[in-house]
C-alpha cells in the first residue's frame, strides 16, 4: 500500500505540475510532503512496530497520537478528493463544454482557461493514474492508523513471556487441501477481475442498452454466487467451532479489541449501503430482473457480513489448542 501510495503521489505531482501557472503552489507541495510522510512512517512502523517503550512515556504517547490523527486526516482528504474527482467527471459528462470551462475557471487564479485544460496525453495518464490509485492510499492510511493505535496502547506495557507458549499446530486436512484452496481462491480472484473489467467497459461505454443489461446481469449473478459461497463457508466454520472444545479468551487485548471495533465499524458502512439499496428497490417501479438481482445481492451482502463477522470474532477469542 505504501509503494502504490508513493506512485499516486508521483502521478499527482506530474498532473499538478501541468497546471503550475494557474494553481497555487500548495497543490504541488502537498503530494511531495505526503510522499515524505509515507516513506518516514513506513520505515518507522517497519523498524519499531514490535518495540515496547518504557521511557519518555508521555512524549511517546503524544507523538503516536499525533501520527494517528495525521493518518486519519490524510484518509479523509483522500476520500474527499476521490469524491470530488468523481463529481467533476459526472458534471463534465452531463454539461456543455462552455459551462464546464466557466466552472473550471472560477476555481483557477489564471484568466486563461486553455492553460488549465488537461489536453496532452501525458497529462491524461497522470490524471487517470492517480485517480485509480486512491484506494491504495486510503487503505494505507487505515492500516497505519491501526498499527499506530496498537503501539500507543502498548506504551509502558509489560509482557509475561512465561504465560504464552508457542505451539505448532498440525493441520493434516489443511495440508491435503492447501493446494486446492489456493487454486480455488485464485480462480475466484481472476474471475472477479474479469467480470469487473467487462462490467466497467460495457456500462461506461456507449454500448447498446441490451449489452449494458447483460453486463449488469452477469455482474450481479457472479456476486450472488460468491456471496452465497462465502456465507456457507462462514456458517460451516462457526459450526466447526461448536464441535471443537476450546476455552474462550476473555482477557483484555488491545489488538483484538481494535480488530473487532474496526471489523464492526467497517461492516456498518456496508449495512447502510445495502439497507438504502433495499429501500430504493422496494419503492421503485417497475420491477424487472435487474431489480430482483440487486435486491438479492443487497440481502446476501447483509447476511454474508453478519456470518463472516461472527466467524472472525469467535476465532479471535479462542484459546490455542
Amino acid at each position: 500500500f505504501a509503494i502504490f501510495s508513493l506512485v499516486m503521489d508521483v502521478f499527482k505531482i506530474g498532473y499538478y505540475s501541468s497546471f503550475y501557472s494557474c494553481l497555487s503552489a500548495i497543490k504541488i507541495i502537498y503530494p511531495i510532503v505526503q510522499a515524505i510522510f509515507v516513506v518516514v512512517q513506513t520505515y518507522f512502523l517497519w523498524v519499531s512496530a514490535k518495540d515496547c517503550i518504557h521511557v519518555h512515556l508521555n512524549v511517546t504517547r503524544c507523538g503516536l497520537m499525533l501520527t494517528l490523527t495525521t493518518n486519519l486526516a490524510v484518509w479523509m482528504s483522500a476520500v474527499t478528493d476521490e469524491s470530488v474527482h468523481k463529481a467533476h467527471s459526472k458534471l463534465k459528462k452531463n454539461m456543455t463544454e462552455e459551462i464546464f470551462r466557466w466552472l473550471l475557471k472560477v476555481g483557477m487564479r489564471s484568466s486563461s482557461v486553455e492553460e488549465c485544460n488537461c489536453n496532452s496525453q501525458i497529462c491524461q495518464i497522470f490524471k487517470n493514474g492517480y485517480f485509480w490509485l486512491y484506494p491504495f492510499n486510503i487503505e494505507y492510511s487505515l492500516f497505519a492508523s491501526a498499527m499506530v493505535y496498537v503501539m500507543w496502547k502498548n506504551v509502558g506495557r509489560f509482557i509475561d513471556h512465561h504465560s504464552h507458549h508457542i505451539q505448532r499446530l498440525k493441520f493434516r486436512l489443511f495440508r491435503r487441501t492447501f493446494f486446492v484452496g489456493i487454486m480455488l481462491g485464485l480462480i475466484i480472484l481472476v474471475s472477479g477481475l474479469g467480470v469487473l473489467i467487462l462490467y466497467e467497459v460495457q456500462v461506461n461505454s456507449g454500448a447498446e442498452s441490451s449489452k449494458k443489461s447483460q453486463a449488469l446481469t452477469m455482474y450481479y449473478i457472479f456476486n450472488i454466487v460468491c456471496l452465497s459461497l462465502m456465507s456457507l463457508v462462514c456458517i460451516g466454520g462457526s459450526v466447526i467451532y461448536r464441535f471443537d472444545k476450546r476455552d474462550m479468551d476473555r482477557h483484555k487485548n488491545p489488538t483484538r479489541t481494535l480488530d473487532v471495533a474496526l471489523l464492526m465499524g467497517a461492516a456498518l458502512g456496508q449495512y447502510a449501503i445495502s439497507y438504502y439499496s433495499i429501500v430504493a428497490i422496494v419503492a421503485s417501479t417497475p420491477r424487472d430482473t435487474i431489480s430482483a438481482l440487486n435486491l438479492t445481492y443487497a440481502l446476501l451482502m447483509i447476511a454474508q457480513h453478519t456470518f463472516q463477522n461472527v466467524f472472525i470474532i469467535e476465532g479471535l477469542h479462542r484459546q490455542p489448542p
